[in-house]
């Protein structure tokens, strides 16, 4: 149910966008785990609204500057437009408002071509440090992007040890596990290798969920944490859990081949949001934690 208050509110920026409404009952819709979504419609049009009641501080303001950020550096691939949006500035209520995109189960063809070929497109727009100026979030999960000039040092320091950390506070972090973890810590450096890496603007969060097909068969990307990191972190989660055509790889490889040894980090990688993931869901990832720490660490 949209709050009374949150619903003047929502109005009243959709005044100031030129919609002057009045809103008609909001339409729940699926909206991941962030915090409850709805579309709403009035008269003039169709939007997304996204809002949570315990919102950390930040939060929507955060998923604000990641949607500008990839439309201003997107040819190819769409973005949803920001309306309007509340921080929060301390943790309570936050909201987010943005067009509705009408999903399309068609998938055309050229359209997993354009995802490869716009995500390889992103991914050349490129940075001196590897980070970003703001810290944001992965999730409902902090995300420090402290800029740094070594990537094996970003990763480490703003990717790994601080969901180690949160491991151990939840008590998700037995004694063979914080071992390991301790190890490949010490030995990043082994496999990472910044003679060979430029950071390269990431979508972040980039699973299965957060690309969907709009109208006329048009990708967008929705939902991200951007920073400036290694372009095989996208790739990687995109490998995850799957959700990706198979002609999106061939695309973005024909736009940006990968180096031939990438399938050698791609576990590494993949091992930030299985970290994630236990922090956000529970035991349920820990072997696959477990599994990537022992080739790597074991």
């Amino acid at each position: 149910m949209l709050p009374l208050a949150l619903k003047s509110t929502v109005e009243s920026a959709l005044r100031t966008y030129g919609d002057p409404g009045p809103l008609q009952p909001p339409h729940p819709v699926s909206g991941g785990d962030i915090g409850q979504s709805f579309r709403l419609e009035t008269p003039a049009g169709r939007y997304f609204l996204k809002f949570r009641t315990e919102a950390p501080a930040g939060i929507f303001t955060a998923e604000r500057d990641g949607l500008e950020r990839l439309a201003r550096n997107s040819r190819s691939i769409q973005i949803p437009e920001v309306i309007a949006h509340e921080g929060p500035e301390k943790t309570g209520t936050g909201w987010i408002l943005m067009e509705w995109i009408e999903p399309s189960s068609i998938q055309p063809h050229g359209m997993a071509e354009t995802l490869g070929r716009g995500l390889a497109e992103l991914h050349q727009h490129t940075s001196s440090v590897y980070g970003l100026e703001r810290n944001n979030f992965i999730g409902l999960l902090p995300q420090p992007n402290r800029q740094r000039k070594k990537w094996a040092d970003f990763y480490r320091d703003c990717r790994l040890l601080p969901q180690m950390e949160i491991a151990g506070k939840r008590n998700r972090l037995p004694p063979d596990r914080n071992r390991l973890l301790n190890r490949l810590l010490d030995r990043l450096d082994n496999w990472l290798d910044d003679s060979t890496i430029s950071p390269s603007l990431l979508h972040g969060d980039l699973w299965g969920g957060n690309w969907m097909v709009g109208p006329g068969g048009a990708p967008y990307l929705i939902d991200p944490a951007v920073y400036y990191g290694h372009r095989e972190v996208d790739l990687a989660f995109t490998e995850l859990f799957g959700g990706f055509p198979n002609r999106f790889y061939d695309a973005y490889r024909e736009a940006f081949p990968l180096k031939t040894d990438y399938q050698d980090r791609k576990p590494l990688y993949q091992l930030y949001y299985l970290l994630v993931h236990l922090n956000h869901f529970g035991e349920s990832y820990g072997a696959s934690v477990d599994r990537i720490l022992k080739q790597y660490a074991g």
